[in-house]
């Protein structure tokens, strides 16, 4: 009996909603997808018989109206999720940060064009006022635009010389830097207030270099002041043996360095060797092995274990290596065997471009040319060294050229060198001047000694930093931009002659 009195409970439900069953259907599949979301609220009629076997109204109305607002809340995440993902934290910030860097950019080249602008327009009023309605006016004109360009440019320089010391201190680590250009690069880092470690094969090449990295950088301090003091009270330098074809030495380098410096902000893959200039049949099997597995295998280590690290910090870092003879593919013949460890490194470069493409890691070239070192002189004939006195430059001045770039590189793919197109055709111009610049006619050095050309370092690196200035701004084409404001101004003040006196 009591099963009896129950049975009408069921029935009047069903003709009241006769699409009950169709509609639970429809909306099982959206309930399944909201639960493996987390965000699936489960939705009932709610019945609760009393004694008599009677529904409570006031229950059913409150579910009711819960049921329906959460189907409708459940179908609106369903379809957001479906058509709309939100981007991670990491994404939004990375984005964020790009786009500041695109507007500084921006702004900062429509800074420097409205000064160039407006120091023409300057230079030519100046002109045309003191012209006087002279029948030389073009002639002063251009004198004025001659003026207006050295003074351009020499703005642009100092703009150059505030991004640098802006530049806080570089973590830098640097391969095959006990001699050479790589001791050259890592006393340029320290007189800029920056924290090097250095490598080498031997340890007490690493100890020694380091004890005469010191006194350069005692040197100076001493003779700095002011905020290039405060920079040089910063720099230090700490430095491992590393044998770059082993990776484990590879490994414990990095380790090192991250131990020393807290994070690794540059790294210069400096470390290799040539054996001398001979026919590729005159090379032994050891010798071969050795330059490919410095030049080649070494680089590569190198760069796979910087990336490691540098993946792992928020500004990421960036990765030169050294680019040299047989880079573009050329032929060099006498030195096969380097050539093509070279162009080996050109093909990295290449694909390691595409790879790091949305990464922070920066990969990038440095072309030092032809540089005084052992590595170069190694194995050389008389006929060589007279044209090194042509082409050819001491470690110093080349780093001094190199590191300021290096300092403030952005990006990637970037390729710093120091025998630009202008520093090339200034030696081929001057060479009847060159002759006997580094190497009489038998051969010997008439260069002074590494320990001399160091006494008076700090003073010369001073006295020569805004000539290097100023060639950094006209690598930028911004000589190009003035010169065209030049032109503008000139037309602009032209058709407004009548303005001015006597014209």
């Amino acid at each position: 009996m009591a099963t009896v009195a129950k049975l009408p409970i069921s029935l009047p439900l069903d003709r009241r909603r006769p699409d009950f069953r169709r509609n639970l259907m429809m909306l099982a599949p959206i309930s399944v997808l909201l639960e493996t979301k987390r965000r699936r609220r489960l939705c009932m009629r709610a019945f609760r018989p009393d004694g008599e076997g009677k529904v409570v109204a006031e229950k059913e109305e409150e579910s009711a109206r819960k049921c329906g607002n959460s189907k409708e809340s459940g179908v609106v995440e369903l379809l957001m999720s479906a058509f709309w993902k939100k981007p991670s934290e990491d994404k939004v910030r990375e984005a964020q940060e790009k786009l500041e860097e695109k507007l500084f950019s921006i702004a900062m080249q429509i800074g420097r064009y409205i000064v160039t602008m407006m120091s023409t327009g300057v230079v030519l009023l100046i002109g045309f006022k003191l012209s006087g309605g002279d029948s030389q006016m073009n002639d002063l004109v251009w004198y004025s635009w001659l003026g207006g360009v050295i003074i351009g440019t020499m703005v642009g320089a100092n703009m150059v010389l505030d991004e640098v010391s802006r530049a806080g201190p570089r973590n830098v680590v640097i391969t095959g830097s006990t001699r050479g250009l790589g001791k050259a690069l890592a006393r340029e880092f320290l007189l800029s207030g920056d924290r090097v470690v250095i490598a080498s094969l031997s340890p007490e090449s690493v100890d020694m270099t380091i004890k005469e990295l010191e006194e350069n950088l005692e040197e100076g301090r001493a003779t700095a002041g002011g905020s290039s003091g405060k920079n040089l009270a910063r720099a230090k330098v700490a430095g491992i043996a590393c044998d770059v074809c082993e990776p484990d030495d590879v490994r414990k380098l990095a380790e090192f360095a991250v131990g020393e410096l807290g994070l690794i902000d540059i790294w210069i893959n400096n470390a290799g060797t040539n054996k001398g200039f001979r026919p590729l049949l005159q090379f032994s099997d050891e010798d071969i092995q050795q330059i490919v597995s410095t030049n080649l295998v070494g680089s590569i280590l190198c760069t796979r274990e910087a990336m490691h690290v540098m993946r792992s910090q928020d500004k990421g870092g960036h990765i030169f290596n050294m680019d040299g003879a047989g880079s573009g593919g050329s032929s060099t013949p006498l030195t096969a065997v380097y050539g093509s460890t070279k162009c080996g490194l050109r093909q990295l470069q290449s694909s390691l471009l595409k790879e790091c493409k949305k990464s922070k890691v920066g990969v990038h070239t440095a072309s030092p040319g032809m540089v005084l070192t052992d590595l170069l002189l190694s194995g050389s004939t008389i006929k060589n060294k007279q044209m090194f006195n042509i082409i050819c430059e001491l470690p110093e001045t080349v780093a001094r050229t190199l590191v300021p770039r290096m300092r403030v590189v952005k990006g990637s793919g970037k390729a710093i060198s120091y025998l630009t197109p202008p520093r090339i055709l200034l030696a081929l111009v001057t060479a009847w001047l060159r002759r006997g610049r580094w190497f009489d006619d038998q051969g010997r050095a008439l260069y002074a000694a590494e320990a001399d050309r160091l006494r008076n370092w700090a003073e010369s690196r001073a006295r020569f930093s805004f000539t290097d200035a100023m060639e950094m701004y006209t690598e930028n084409t911004w000589v190009s931009v003035f010169s065209l404001s030049v032109v503008c101004a000139f037309i602009i003040l032209s058709s407004t002659g009548s303005t001015f006196p006597g014209t």
